[in-house]
């Protein structure tokens, strides 16, 4: 297949399709700029395009009625936001917004599920994708209940820097807050924990990790178990 009909993707899924699936999907991938805090999916409007994000990171907010917000799962190169479409609803009770800007690409949810229903490669690579995803979900609410602030912030770090190309992690303790549906002093006092022990280093609105094998030491066994999963469905090709 021609170089051009292949638009530039990181997407593991993107990139482990065969040639002749991708060469029907690519007249209709869209790249797209993932600005920060964008909001990609509205909660229960319907979902108009799936997006494959490249090294920009999507967080899934629940997000209650008093306006309190907690993420329930995390998108990166490794997947795909709007799996809801592809279980038969038009619709998901979740935000989903933009956590760590970057590029991707987008395409129509009915051309994507034309594609789906077809059988064949594509649907058993994107099942399994949101098999791990359901994991995950299940995970991170037993996370949040279970550890300590400490623990669950190691844990979301890892799964962030996971899904970017570098060290540094453009993150507000604000936004983590946020994220990990806790008090932004929580967060302030978990990332001096973090940094006291040489795993981090954080300034205003800056993460950099320093000893990944030491902060992968002190989190939680979510990550640990979050991740097989995805290294499963997806073959280890991160």
């Amino acid at each position: 297949m021609s170089a051009h009909l292949r638009p530039p993707t990181e997407n593991l899924i993107l990139k482990s399709l065969p040639s002749d699936i991708y060469a029907r999907l690519a007249p209709h991938l869209e790249p797209v700029a993932l600005e920060s805090s964008q909001i990609i999916h509205k909660a229960h409007d319907p979902v108009s395009h799936f997006y494959f994000p490249d090294y920009a990171i999507i967080s899934v907010v629940s997000i209650m009625s008093d306006g309190a917000t907690v993420e329930v799962g995390v998108v990166g190169r490794e997947g795909v936001s709007g799996t809801n479409a592809l279980l038969g609803h038009d619709s998901s009770p979740n935000q989903s917004l933009i956590q760590v800007p970057g590029s991707g690409l987008r395409i129509k949810t009915h051309l994507l599920l034309t594609e789906f229903n077809r059988g064949g490669v594509l649907q058993n690579m994107l099942l399994r994708y949101v098999n791990s995803l359901i994991a995950q979900v299940s995970q991170t609410a037993a996370c949040n209940r279970l550890h300590t602030v400490e623990e669950r912030l190691a844990r979301w770090l890892l799964m962030t820097h996971d899904r970017t190309h570098g060290d540094e992690l453009p993150l507000t303790h604000e936004f983590i807050a946020q994220m990990l549906g806790t008090r932004r002093a929580g967060v302030t006092g978990a990332a001096i924990a973090l940094q006291t022990e040489g795993f981090i280093r954080y300034s205003r609105g800056n993460i950099t990790i320093i000893d990944r094998a030491g902060l992968e030491g002190f989190a939680c066994e979510c990550y640990k178990i979050v991740k097989k999963e995805f290294d499963r469905a997806l073959g280890n090709r991160n």
